[in-house]
């Protein structure tokens, strides 16, 4: 699929709802009322359904033949049975891009679902019309205040892009994204894949001039050389995390019980992404944590890392951690370590990891950190820091924040513990409802 192609799922300027409702709670009505609240015209939504002549004061048309024009994108919420019937339609009147909500296809048990989607890309094919789904959560693109889905929170903009096979998780990944002020350039639930799989929504998001990093939920990959060739392309030029499910042979039943895919080999998958240039994380608060530096993460010029901390256990700890996954120490410059030396105790570490001593205040920080950025050896900073009682956990990340915001290289941070670690400076701003 062409970035121009995926532009009508994600920036269209008309759009359908099919099985829009009147019924508080029912998807139709939600998906409405999330068009209308992330920012789409009224006169830029249509609405079908038999049952309604108007719909949270929209006209409602019968049926799809009774259309002015066709639509950029349709939204379908309709009985699984009408779908076969609604992407042919769709596809005479025009329309060419279609996100199929309802469920009930390939991913149940029985022979019925499996049949209507067989008929569905039928028609769908027959029509050259797109489809993303079925059984999805939909699209979201705050940066077009585009909101087709029936999420409970419009994100905020920004610049990394979502993929994810579960509607739900999209969920979780908004509601965490909005409790930290994260943002969003697109959110593309693709559900089963029954036509558009991940590979041609991850080209169009690597070509996106919006999308600076790319975040994916996966359960399972079908049309795997489409996969690895999208996948390849796009991490020579943005950075790439995927949190992969199903490892277990538990988990791989589970997946294909939720999408009515099998999850394959997890070696396979784990040699795939390593060849291809992604990074993989294990769970939700991994990823989260991902999402929240690829928000901030300047580009790096070098591979090597310098480990700042008031705490010698902690500082090896990381540099532990560090070459297990791969990762190299960088090497502190002569003279790094004497400007080190004029700004720092004499029991310093007097190498990598900079061990500033345990009662390091703010300025002992910014210090180190002001002679780290300025040392062309490295390639970026984690900078530690663990709770003590001679000084404020919270005025050394005032300190190291402001450095970080303005210096040269990416600034990585880890503040050690919970009740300390986790006070707020600020509070969070919030999501649309």
């Amino acid at each position: 699929m062409t970035e121009n192609r995926m532009s009508s799922f994600i920036a269209p300027q008309t759009i359908v709802v099919i099985g829009a409702s009147s019924r508080d709670g029912s998807l139709g009505k939600i998906i409405v009322q999330n068009l209308l609240s992330g920012g789409m015209a009224k006169d830029n939504i249509s609405i079908v359904n038999p049952k309604y002549k108007r719909v949270l004061d929209l006209p409602c048309s019968a049926s799809v033949d009774e259309l002015e024009s066709a639509a950029d994108l349709a939204v379908i919420v309709s009985p699984p049975k009408t779908v076969p019937g609604l992407i042919a339609e769709l596809g005479q009147k025009g329309t060419r891009s279609v996100v199929v909500i309802t469920a009930g296809f390939s991913e149940g048990n029985g022979t019925g679902g499996k049949d209507l989607e067989a008929q569905m890309l039928k028609e769908a094919r027959q029509y050259n019309v797109r489809i993303i789904g079925p059984n999805c959560l939909g699209v979201i693109s705050p940066i077009n205040k585009l909101n087709a889905s029936f999420s409970h929170l419009m994100p905020n903009k920004g610049k990394i892009g979502v993929i994810s096979q579960s509607g739900a998780m999209l969920t979780s990944i908004i509601d965490w994204a909005c409790g930290r002020g994260i943002g969003f350039s697109h959110l593309v639930s693709l559900g089963d894949m029954a036509d558009i799989t991940f590979g041609e929504v991850l080209d169009a998001m690597s070509m996106d001039s919006e999308t600076e990093a790319i975040v994916i939920y996966m359960e399972s990959v079908q049309h795997a050389r489409r996969f690895i060739s999208a996948a390849r392309a796009a991490s020579r030029t943005k950075p790439i995390v995927v949190l992969k499910v199903g490892r277990s042979d538990a988990g791989s039943k589970a997946v294909a019980s939720h999408t009515g895919a099998m999850a394959g080999s997890d070696d396979v998958y784990q040699a795939v992404f390593d060849r291809s240039g992604l990074l993989r994380v294990n769970g939700m608060s991994e990823l989260f944590y991902a999402a929240a530096s690829l928000t901030s993460v300047k580009p790096l010029d070098k591979s090597g890392l310098a480990i700042l901390t008031n705490g010698g256990g902690m500082g090896v700890l990381a540099t532990d951690a560090l070459v297990q996954s791969g990762g190299v120490l960088a090497q502190l410059s002569d003279v790094s370590k004497q400007k080190l030396d004029k700004v720092l105790p004499k029991t310093w570490s007097g190498a990598n990891p900079i061990d500033i001593i345990g009662d390091a205040g703010p300025d002992r920080y910014a210090a180190a950190l002001g002679v780290l950025q300025e040392d062309e050896n490295i390639g970026a900073i984690l900078v530690l820091n663990c709770p003590t009682a001679v000084s404020s956990s919270i005025d050394i990340a005032k300190v190291v924040a402001d450095i970080a915001a303005t210096g040269k290289k990416c600034v990585l941070t880890s503040w050690v513990g919970s009740a300390t670690a986790e006070a707020r400076l600020n509070s969070s701003s919030k999501c649309n409802t």
